[in-house]
């Protein structure tokens, strides 16, 4: 099946009442046959479902969902995408264990690498994407783990999957990528070599800023060993948000076909805009990756970054001048949405950290929604003149 097919055809067995469209099962316990049911699937001999913290058709309607579409074997479910970062953190690596991540990384992925693993004596170093001989010279025997994430949040650096993949099985490392930009729909990192790809699905998977949600795919494996860890630590995806975003997969295709449209239209607009020092758009000629990007995405994204000319003041005056865009941290959404990096999702890293991926004081971060790509750029237009009259 292609992928719009399996968005909307994969889904829990019908019941006795026929249903078309698949039921939401809130429940947090299952009951037994028997004893004999209730003792052999706490053993693990047969397998169904016990309690909501482990399993739940809802939920599982939605791992199988993303295991289709990412082209792994299983997947697994949590409460958020920073749960499903950290589940993965705390399945794979041990205290003495060394990670290589990108420095160009979600602020929350960031503090959790910086300010947290070394509590459990788990080591790591940050790498340049761009520079693989970096990446050479900080692998370590104790090494178990690269962590990327493409393109990145916010400043859509591009990391070549291919040539991480590859670094990957030379030195015997479990390959994770945040796919969260992207989406399967756009970019499938197991065909370069990926282990594990995280998700958070309150973005694009949702899509309209409803609920939350996480996703671990990959190897039948090392999901299992994740699912191991999540059901003892418990960041279990409520059987409702499941059902939402199982639903809400089921237009991904269309909806990201329209994000991209809009994105591409923007980024260019913004590119001749006098405003404007410089946009970020990984399909745009003038990205650094384009070459890179235009090699293992299908499209470009829905977000576009840009700098004004007139620096911190200048950006909030834009942000303030903005009638129709929504002020907010999310993304992914319908609606479009503004946001200032420096200082909300990347307020906690060091201001020397954030200028080294690019996340200046004047960078702005759009989310371009499903509205009328003439009303976006005409509001963001609006606002950039407006706040260009106090600086010139």
């Amino acid at each position: 099946m292609k992928f719009e097919t399996k968005a909307i055809r994969i889904q829990t067995e019908r019941s006795q009442h026929r249903e078309h469209g698949t039921p939401i099962f809130p429940t947090s316990s299952f009951v037994f046959n028997d004893a004999e049911q209730m003792r052999s699937l706490f053993a693990g001999e047969e397998t169904g479902n016990i309690y909501s913290r482990f399993t739940n058709p809802s939920v599982r309607e939605f791992e199988l969902k993303i295991a289709a579409l990412e082209e792994v074997d299983d997947a697994f479910a949590t409460s958020t995408g920073m749960a499903a970062v950290f589940a993965v953190f705390m399945t794979f690596l041990k205290k003495g264990d060394h990670v290589l991540a990108s420095k160009a990384l979600f602020g929350s992925t960031y503090n959790l690498l910086n300010n947290r693993l070394s509590n459990w004596g788990i080591k790591f170093d940050f790498i340049d994407p761009q520079t693989p001989k970096e990446w050479e010279e900080k692998v370590q025997s104790n090494t178990k783990m690269l962590f990327i994430e493409t393109p990145s949040n916010p400043g859509l650096e591009i990391i070549d999957l291919e040539k991480a993949g590859q670094f990957s099985k030379n030195h015997q490392l479990i390959f994770c990528v945040d796919n969260c930009f992207a989406t399967p729909y756009l970019q499938q990192p197991t065909k370069y070599g990926s282990d594990i790809i995280v998700h958070s699905a309150t973005k694009f998977m949702d899509g309209q800023g409803r609920v939350m949600g996480g996703a671990i795919a990959g190897s039948q494996d090392l999901v299992d060993e994740v699912r191991g860890f999540c059901r003892s630590t418990g960041p279990a995806l409520s059987p409702f948000n499941a059902w939402v975003l199982s639903k809400s997969l089921e237009t991904l295709a269309v909806r990201m076909d329209r994000h991209c449209e809009n994105a591409i239209s923007l980024a260019k607009f913004l590119e001749s805009h006098p405003e404007v020092l410089k946009v970020n758009y990984p399909f745009l000629e003038s990205h650094p990756s384009y070459q890179v990007a235009i090699k293992q995405m299908s499209q470009g994204g829905g977000l576009v970054t840009f700098e004004v000319k007139g620096g911190l003041k200048q950006g909030i005056e834009f942000l303030n001048a903005m009638e129709m865009l929504s002020l907010s941290a999310n993304l992914g959404d319908t609606r479009t949405i503004a946001t200032h990096p420096a200082s909300t999702t990347h307020a906690k890293v060091s201001e020397e950290a954030r200028l080294e991926v690019g996340v200046t004081n004047s960078l702005i971060r759009i989310s371009v929604g499903l509205e009328h790509i003439k009303d976006i750029i005409g509001d963001i237009d609006n606002a950039l003149n407006k706040s260009s009259q106090h600086f010139n």
